[in-house]
């Protein structure tokens, strides 16, 4: 005879698991709530990544070839054609302007990743280790940091020679010591926990250590230096392309169209000098804001 409790344990619906929220949902009400905790950073992260899509898709956006000089057309202001003007020797502003991202972007980006992770893997590594190695590693970030960023970058791409491989090694050396910095003092505060000291106790080794139980913490900060450092790697591009020092001539670049608005003459055409100009603004505080 079946007892009354089996019979209630039937009666009973079984209550359903919810299952788990997809990967892109859980992303997309993280973005949301991202959105509305800080709505300035989200409308700047929006800015940054159509900079990003305008980059990427240049060939395919750009109204005209960057590099085609029409000498019917040489100085012209702002038009129906030319909506943002041509410049001494007919090129189109606009499609220079879009394709100038391009090239600043990738030698921003490409010198950020590569110096803000070589100074993180040496900050982890100075950090952890300690004893002479930190000393000297502090000493040779010190010298480093002792010369402006850009006169840094200036020297290093004057002894290496031009070339877009140039310009991001030079970036790239003036963002390792920030890096280093960052990194270590997490790494400081971090290898004198519970979790490291039980670790070592099970007889993990230092490499391990660093890279399984270290190294995940130091995402964040990680992140958040590269996403500020890429406003300033844009703006020392520019500089470099400005000086002369810098991505060489015709690729266009924002501070290469600046330098050539210098070439047109005593007072530059206001456009040559707005739109890159603006360009340079925007970027910088999207990427500034964004972090």
């Amino acid at each position: 005879m079946s007892s009354p409790q089996i019979h209630a344990n039937a009666a009973t619906p079984s209550r359903r698991i919810p299952p788990p929220a997809s990967l892109p949902r859980r992303m997309a009400r993280g973005l949301f709530r991202f959105a509305r905790r800080s709505p300035l950073s989200a409308f700047w992260g929006v800015v940054a990544l159509a900079i990003i899509i305008m980059a990427i898709a240049a060939p395919w956006i750009a109204p005209h070839d960057p590099l085609k000089s029409d000498f019917r057309r040489m100085s012209k202001p702002p038009d129906a054609q030319s909506v943002f003007g041509t410049d001494q020797i007919g090129r189109d502003t606009l499609s220079r302007t879009i394709h100038g991202s391009r090239a600043s972007l990738t030698v921003a980006i490409s010198a950020v990743v590569l110096g803000t992770t070589l100074g993180a893997l040496w900050g982890l590594a100075s950090g952890f280790l300690g004893g002479r190695f930190d000393m000297i590693s502090q000493r040779i970030i010190e010298f480093l940091q002792s010369f402006p960023d850009l006169i840094l970058a200036m020297a290093i791409a004057m002894a290496l020679g031009s070339g877009t491989g140039t310009v991001i090694i030079a970036i790239a050396i003036t963002r390792i010591p920030f890096g280093g910095r960052v990194i270590r003092s997490v790494v400081l505060s971090l290898k004198e926990m519970s979790f490291v000291e039980a670790a070592r106790g099970l007889g993990a080794s230092n490499m391990r250590i660093m890279l399984r139980h270290i190294l995940p913490q130091c995402v964040a900060p990680y992140l958040i230096l590269a996403t500020t450092h890429l406003g300033v790697a844009i703006i020392i591009e520019a500089s470099l392309g400005f000086l002369g020092v810098g991505i060489p001539p015709p690729t266009p670049t924002w501070g290469n169209m600046l330098a050539d608005a210098l070439n047109a003459g005593l007072v530059p055409p206001w456009w040559l000098v707005l739109f890159p100009g603006l360009a340079i603004t925007v970027t910088v505080l999207a990427f500034n804001l964004l972090g």
